[in-house]
């Protein structure tokens, strides 16, 4: 029983890790590589998520919903790229925070007057319903599903990035923009697929996440919080230290939330510990990162300039 609950909690703490990759993946390459605060992407995140649950609604396809939900989300953020952010590019950060945020104020709205306030629920295909056994422990197909997806964009990233043209322009428009220019490369349509690209990644992570949480207005708040953790963790404008930086997010955060109350129960009254136990597991994701910024400022994968 002991054992059991711990490779479940293993496996959900790698299952959330692979979410916030896929989160923290977009936005480290907006951050990393554009030089630009989108503290909209927790929102892509969440039309992704609406945009497979309506498509789920009308097709009763997993996979349309998913096709849906990324499509959507990337032509929205293609989009806006285009009329409203391209020209705070070069503006002050804090000007980019501004509207950004104001972007996540007016998604939020918008969810609102479109499908309602009452949060949505979609389920989990059938192929998918079941459990995988491993001996004498089971672990939901759906979860593992997002595991090895997660693992996939991964590997797929990291060929685009190392492997492609493509790839060797975004390293180098990273550290010599002016250079890639100067060869005729060109650099705005490479920042909008960029941007499109990163809110792809966060509508996949909402997609997937819609089975197993509730699709609400401003769900995609809270994850944002935690994806900028990732990414501060691993190394601004590491796609390497954002992997490596989700998992051990998602590992903390999940065995915290699991251990902690029993851990605190072993030194306070149970009272006290049931009370504290869930407040410093919450904690833990922001003490690890304190930790490890104390050891290495600038993350754990910085990005060589």
């Amino acid at each position: 029983m002991i054992w059991s609950l711990f490779f479940s909690q293993l496996l959900n703490g790698v299952q959330l890790g692979m979410l916030l990759f896929l989160l923290s993946a977009g936005l480290t390459l907006v951050f990393g590589i554009m030089n630009f605060i989108n503290l909209a992407h927790g929102s892509f995140y969440m039309l992704g998520a609406y945009f497979a649950a309506a498509a789920l609604a009308r097709t009763e396809s997993f996979l349309l919903a998913g096709l849906a939900g990324i499509g959507g989300a990337m032509l929205l953020a293609f989009a806006i790229e285009r009329l409203a952010l391209r020209r705070l590019y070069t503006r002050d950060h804090l000007d980019q925070v501004l509207a950004t945020l104001g972007l996540i104020m007016f998604f939020n709205e918008v969810v609102r007057m479109v499908w309602g306030a009452q949060p949505v629920f979609t389920s989990q295909p059938a192929w998918l319903g079941g459990s995988l056994q491993f001996g004498d422990f089971s672990y939901p197909a759906y979860r593992l599903m997002i595991i090895v997806a997660g693992l996939l964009v991964a590997a797929g990233i990291h060929l685009l990035i190392h492997r492609t043209r493509v790839g060797m322009l975004v390293r180098a428009s990273s550290t010599h923009p002016d250079t890639v220019a100067a060869l005729g490369v060109n650099a705005r349509l490479l920042n909008t697929l960029l941007f499109s690209v990163g809110a792809g990644l966060a509508a996949l992570a909402g997609w997937l996440v819609g089975p197993i949480v509730s699709v609400q207005s401003g769900m995609g708040d809270n994850v944002l919080i935690l994806a900028l953790v990732v990414i501060v963790i691993g190394g601004i404008g590491s796609i390497r230290g954002a992997f490596y930086a989700a998992l051990l997010v998602g590992l903390v955060d999940t065995m915290g939330r699991a251990y902690m109350p029993q851990i605190t129960r072993q030194f306070f009254e149970r009272n006290v510990a049931d009370a504290a136990g869930p407040a410093l597991a919450s904690m833990l994701i922001y003490l690890f990162m304190a930790v490890i910024l104390a050891v290495k400022p600038a993350g754990l994968f910085p990005v060589r300039r």
